[in-house]
C-alpha cells in the first residue's frame, strides 16, 4: 500500500516534469494523453485507497525521506493517509482526471497544450502534497504550490491584460492569508515544540489553558493559533474579506475554473480547519469566528450571484457561497458535514463549470447570458447535464446537495454555539438565493427565444466525446454521491468511518441535527421550491419583472451588481495609498535623493567642473602663464599654512 500511495502522489508530478521539459519535441498529442493518463491512474488508485481506509479501516503513515533536523525542529517528508486524506484524494484526483480529459476537447485549438496540461498536473500534485502531509511545513509547501499553479493557470492567456491582472490579484490576496498561516505555524512550534500533526493533536488538551504574552497582554494560545490558521484558510477558500480574487479567476480557461472551484485551491482552507479540528475544539472563540465569517460569506456570495450576467461568474459566486456553508459547519463542530458537502459539491460544481464551458464553446466563446437563450436546441445534452447539476446544487430531494447542504443547516439549528442561530438564518436565506440564481442561469441560457446572433445559432461549435464523458460521470456523482454516502459522513456509521480523522464524539451536534423538528428540517427545501418559482415567473412567465425591479431598486441592484463595492473599497484603502507611497518613494526618494546625490549628482558636478575648466584651454600663452602663477601661489600658501615651510 505504501507504493500505491506514493504512485498516487507522484504520478501527476511525473506528468508535469515530462511535458514541462520535453513537451515541445514530444508533441501536443503525447502531452495530453500522457498527463491525462497518469492522473487517471492516480484517480483509480485513490478509489482503491478510499475503499481500504474507509471500509477496511486501515490508516497509513508513509515515510518518503528525512527532511529537516535543526535543533528542536525535526520532521520528515511523509504521507499521512487516514479517512480525511482518502476523501480528499478521491475528490482531487477524480475531478482532475475528468478535467484533463475534458480539456482535450475544450483546448483543441490552443497552440500551447504541453504548457497547459503541465500546469494542470502541477496543480494536482501540489494539492496532493497538501492533503497527504503529516506536518505543517509540508502542508505549507503544498499550500504555496497550489498558489503558484493557480497563478500560472489564471494568467494562462498572458497576452490578455485582464488575465494577468486577475492572476496577480489572486496571488497577492492569497499572500495575505498565507502570512496568517505562516504565523500560525510559528505559533504552533513556539507553543508545542513541534510541527507534526500527531504531536500537536496529542498535546492540544495539555495546552488548553496556555497563554501567549504579547505587547503587554495575555492571549489564549490555542485561540491565537486557530485564528491565524483560519486567516490562511480564508485566503485559499475565498471567505468574506479575502474573497475578491475568486470571481476574477474566471479569466483562466473554463477547465481551470472547474479544477479550482471543485477540487483544488478553494477546498484547501476547509481541509485545513477540518484537519485541525482537535485543536479548534479547545478554541471556542475561534470556532465562533469561523461560524460568523462562513455564514456571512454564504449570504454575501449568494446575494451577488442573483444579478450577475456572466455564466461563469454566477457559478463562481455559487462556489463562494457553498464554501461559506462548509465553514459555518466547521464552526458549529459539524466537521463531518463540512467534508461531506465538500465531497458532493465537487461533483455538481465541476459538472456545472464544465457544462458552462461546453455552452461557451458551442456559443463561440460567448459568456454573457443576456446574449444566449434557446441554447437547449443546439446543445440538448448539455442542458440535461446542467439541469442535473442545478438540481443537486439547489438541494432537490435525494440529490447530492439535499443530503450534504441540508445537514449543515440542521446542524446550525441544533447547535448552541455562538453564532449558530445567525448561521442557520443565513443558510436558509442563502438556500433561497441559490435556487433563484441557479434556475435563472438555466432559464436565461437554455430556454426562451435566442438572443444570440443568428450566425452563432446556425453554426454552433460542435462538442465531442471529450466533453460528454466527463459530464456524464460527474452527473452520476451528483445524483448518487449523497444517497450512498450520507450515512458514512454524518450518520451513525460516522464514528467508525472517521476514526479520529476529524473530531467526533457521541452526542455531538450531528446527533442533535438528525432530530430537529420538521419546520427547521424542511425550511431549505421550501426555500428551494420558492426560489425556483420566483425564477420561473421572472424569466419565463413575465420577463419584464427583472428590469422593473432593477429600476425600482436601482441602488440595491447597483450594490449587488458591484459586489457590495468590496473592490472599490480595497482600491481606496489599499491600492491607491500603495501607489501614492510608491510614487513618493520613486520621485522624492529614488530620483531626487538617491539619483540626485548619487550617480546623477556626481555626473552633474563633473560636467559642471569640466565645462568651466574647458574655458581655460584657449591656446594663448599668457593664459597658461596666469594659471601657472595661480597654481604656484596656491601651492606656496598651502605649504606655509600646513607648516611645510619650517
Amino acid at each position: 500500500m505504501d507504493t500505491l500511495i506514493k504512485l498516487i502522489v507522484f504520478l501527476p508530478l511525473l506528468g508535469f516534469l515530462t511535458v514541462g521539459l520535453f513537451g515541445r519535441p514530444l508533441g501536443n498529442g503525447f502531452s495530453q494523453v500522457w498527463t491525462s493518463g497518469l492522473v487517471s491512474i492516480s484517480a483509480i488508485l485513490s478509489w482503491v485507497v478510499f475503499w481500504d481506509v474507509g471500509f477496511a479501516h486501515n490508516t497509513y503513515g508513509v515515510h518518503v525521506l528525512s527532511w529537516v533536523s535543526s535543533g528542536d525542529l525535526s520532521f520528515n517528508w511523509a504521507f499521512q493517509v487516514d479517512t480525511l486524506t482518502a476523501v480528499m484524494l478521491v475528490v482531487v484526483n477524480s475531478v482532475s482526471a475528468l478535467v484533463h480529459w475534458y480539456s482535450m476537447g475544450y483546448m483543441a485549438d490552443d497552440p500551447s497544450k504541453p504548457r497547459f496540461f503541465g500546469y494542470l498536473s502541477l496543480f494536482t500534485f501540489a494539492m496532493l502534497m497538501l492533503v497527504t502531509s503529516d506536518n505543517l511545513v509540508q502542508m505549507f509547501f503544498g499550500w504555496e504550490g497550489v498558489g503558484l499553479a493557480s497563478y500560472l493557470l489564471i494568467g494562462y492567456y498572458y497576452h490578455k491584460p485582464s488575465a494577468n491582472a486577475a492572476a496577480i490579484k489572486a496571488f497577492v490576496v492569497n499572500r495575505v492569508g498565507d502570512f496568517g498561516f505562516a504565523l500560525g505555524i510559528y505559533a504552533c512550534f513556539l507553543l508545542m515544540g513541534s510541527v507534526e500533526f500527531s504531536t500537536i493533536f496529542a498535546d492540544a488538551a495539555n495546552y488548553k489553558d496556555a497563554q501567549f504574552h504579547f505587547l503587554g497582554g495575555d492571549y489564549h494560545a490555542l485561540t491565537v493559533i486557530c485564528v491565524l490558521l483560519f486567516v490562511g484558510a480564508m485566503g485559499k477558500s475565498a471567505q468574506l474579506g479575502l474573497h475578491t480574487w475568486l470571481p476574477d479567476a474566471m479569466e483562466g480557461p473554463t477547465p481551470v475554473s472547474a479544477l479550482i472551484h471543485a477540487a483544488t485551491m478553494v477546498t484547501a482552507g476547509v481541509f485545513l480547519v477540518a484537519r485541525f479540528s482537535p485543536v479548534f475544539e479547545f478554541a471556542p472563540d475561534a470556532l465562533a469566528l469561523v461560524t460568523i465569517v462562513g455564514a456571512a460569506t454564504a449570504i454575501f456570495a449568494a446575494s451577488v450571484g442573483l444579478v450577475q450576467n456572466d455564466i461563469k461568474r454566477v457559478i463562481a459566486y455559487s462556489t463562494c457561497s457553498q464554501l461559506g456553508y462548509m465553514f459555518f459547519a466547521l464552526g458549529v463542530s459539524a466537521y463531518g458535514a463540512a467534508i461531506f458537502h465538500l465531497f458532493t459539491h465537487a461533483f455538481f460544481k465541476a459538472l456545472l463549470f464544465l457544462g458552462a464551458g461546453t455552452v461557451i464553446h458551442v456559443m463561440h466563446h460567448e459568456q454573457d447570458m443576456r446574449k444566449m437563450g434557446g441554447v437547449r436546441h443546439v446543445a440538448p445534452y448539455t442542458f440535461f447535464m446542467m439541469t442535473i447539476g442545478t438540481l443537486a446544487l439547489t438541494g432537490f430531494p435525494f440529490m447530492a446537495g439535499f443530503y450534504s447542504k441540508d445537514i449543515i443547516i440542521e446542524a446550525a439549528y441544533a447547535s448552541h454555539a455562538y453564532g449558530s442561530g445567525f448561521a442557520y438564518l443565513m443558510g436558509v436565506l442563502a438556500a433561497l438565493f441559490t435556487s433563484f440564481y441557479s434556475w435563472r442561469l438555466v432559464f436565461m441560457t437554455f430556454l426562451g427565444e435566442s438572443r444570440a446572433p443568428a450566425e452563432v445559432m446556425k453554426h454552433p461549435h460542435g462538442a465531442n466525446g471529450f466533453f460528454w464523458m466527463p459530464l456524464t460521470l460527474l452527473a452520476i456523482g451528483a445524483v448518487v454521491a449523497g444517497v450512498l454516502t450520507h450515512g458514512l459522513f454524518t450518520g451513525e456509521e460516522r464514528f467508525e468511518f472517521w476514526r479520529g480523522a476529524v473530531w467526533t464524539t457521541q452526542g455531538d451536534v450531528l446527533d442533535e441535527a438528525h432530530h430537529v423538528h420538521g419546520l427547521a428540517k424542511w425550511a431549505p427545501t421550501v426555500m428551494m421550491v420558492l426560489g425556483f418559482l420566483l425564477a420561473y415567473y421572472m424569466y419565463i412567465v413575465n420577463k419584464a419583472v427583472p428590469q422593473q425591479l432593477a429600476k425600482t431598486w436601482d441602488g440595491l441592484y447597483a450594490f449587488l451588481l458591484n459586489k457590495w463595492y468590496f473592490d472599490e473599497l480595497y482600491n481606496f484603502l489599499f491600492v491607491k495609498p500603495a501607489f501614492a507611497i510608491g510614487r513618493f518613494l520613486w520621485r522624492r526618494g529614488d530620483e531626487q535623493t538617491i539619483d540626485g546625490l548619487g550617480p546623477n549628482g556626481v555626473s552633474s558636478a563633473v560636467a559642471f567642473v569640466a565645462a568651466r575648466v574647458r574655458k581655460v584651454q584657449t591656446g594663448y600663452l599668457y593664459h597658461y602663464a596666469f594659471v601657472m602663477i595661480i597654481g604656484l601661489a596656491a601651492a606656496v600658501t598651502w605649504l606655509m599654512t600646513s607648516g611645510g615651510g619650517h
